[in-house]
């Protein structure tokens, strides 16, 4: 697999990446801070095609299962998202055909993404989109995060900006990627600006809906707390089952019983992608509340398509992962919560 190598101002980067592993994948985005669980079942399989120019990031993401993506995108920053075709949801709301995800960067959001899924990102520095759009760019970065996560805009305009993406991406190897073309993608984002509708359709009972969800989250991230019953979780955040169940449904589209198996097995899978010397199946099992092994291996294997035992093995001994500091953009950007290794575990 290619590694990236930050470049020096004004020296554009090229970079394709390709994962077997779906945290592993998430972290394959230069600069960003991302955790992904996958949700649906079978062999992951996730591609990034990146083009950095001074002060932008563009690329293309695409993912082959549903997943939980926590995001959180460079200091200093603006990010524009757009799916290809499929809905998918930006901190539990849906995202329509007509519209574009926004926001803000060193800002934690979270997406959920269907199977077979592409999206198109566009990143550029407060400075940069200061110095093209001017009080529009910078209002859209200042603006409430949560009433503007999602855009709508004409069709056509979507439709170029995407395609000016995927043109870029597209492009030869030994094409040289220009000040124009970054001069061409400003131009598309002053007119995205200049034409986008915030969706402020939030229903009154989304925040309390949302809020439930994370409670559940936030305790969950406890690995004492694991195993833990939906009956449990109702005694936490003070709803009844039925409550509960339409909480995680319309704010992350999968059930809590659904969300507390899959949570747990990728917890484990990430210990066993990143092992120490004594890490055992067994012991990985056992720290996140699976304690019928026999069980949990067949809950497992349903999910990742490989048995824990085959992704121990795979892993053990892959190269340690260090953390990484980017000084691309002249600010030094929050470490990666897991940065590249030099070679991937596949």
């Amino acid at each position: 697999m290619p590694i990236h190598v930050h470049a020096g101002k004004n020296a554009p980067t090229r970079g394709t990446w390709e994962a077997g592993d779906a945290d592993e994948h998430a972290h394959n985005l230069t600069d960003w801070r991302q955790e992904y669980d996958q949700i649906s079942a079978g062999a992951f399989y996730g591609r990034i095609d990146e083009v950095q120019l001074d002060e932008m990031q563009v690329f293309r993401e695409h993912t082959n299962r549903a997943l939980r993506q926590q995001c959180n995108v460079w200091p200093e920053s603006l990010w524009i998202g757009i799916p290809a075709a499929q809905v998918c949801r930006i901190n539990g709301r849906p995202v329509g055909e007509a519209e574009v995800m926004c926001q803000p960067g060193h800002r934690d959001f979270e997406l959920i993404t269907p199977g077979s899924f592409t999206i198109y990102g566009l990143v550029v520095s407060r400075r940069l989109l200061a110095s093209a759009a001017g009080e529009a760019g910078l209002a859209l970065m200042e603006r409430a995060p949560s009433t503007h996560m999602r855009l709508r805009l004409p069709a056509q305009t979507r439709k170029s900006i995407a395609f000016l993406i995927e043109r870029l991406l597209g492009a030869e190897r030994q094409t040289p990627v220009s000040q124009v073309h970054r001069d061409i993608l400003m131009m598309a984002l002053v007119e995205l600006l200049q034409l986008e509708v915030p969706c402020n359709d939030v229903p009154p009972s989304y925040a309390h809906r949302k809020r439930v969800v994370d409670q559940v989250k936030h305790y969950l991230d406890d690995p004492a707390h694991a195993p833990v019953s939906v009956t449990e979780l109702c005694e936490l955040t003070h709803v009844s089952q039925r409550t509960l169940q339409y909480c995680f449904t319309s704010i992350l589209g999968i059930s809590p019983v659904q969300f507390l198996r899959t949570a747990r097995l990728n917890r484990v899978r990430r210990i066993l992608v990143q092992p120490g010397d004594t890490t055992t199946v067994t012991g990985a099992a056992n720290d996140w509340g699976f304690y019928h092994l026999g069980q949990f291996s067949q809950d497992y294997r349903h999910l990742f398509g490989e048995s824990p035992s085959a992704t121990l093995t795979r892993c053990r001994g892959a190269p340690a992962l260090v953390p990484k500091v980017a000084v691309q953009r002249g600010v030094e950007s929050t470490p990666s919560l897991r940065s590249r290794p030099s070679s991937m575990c596949t």
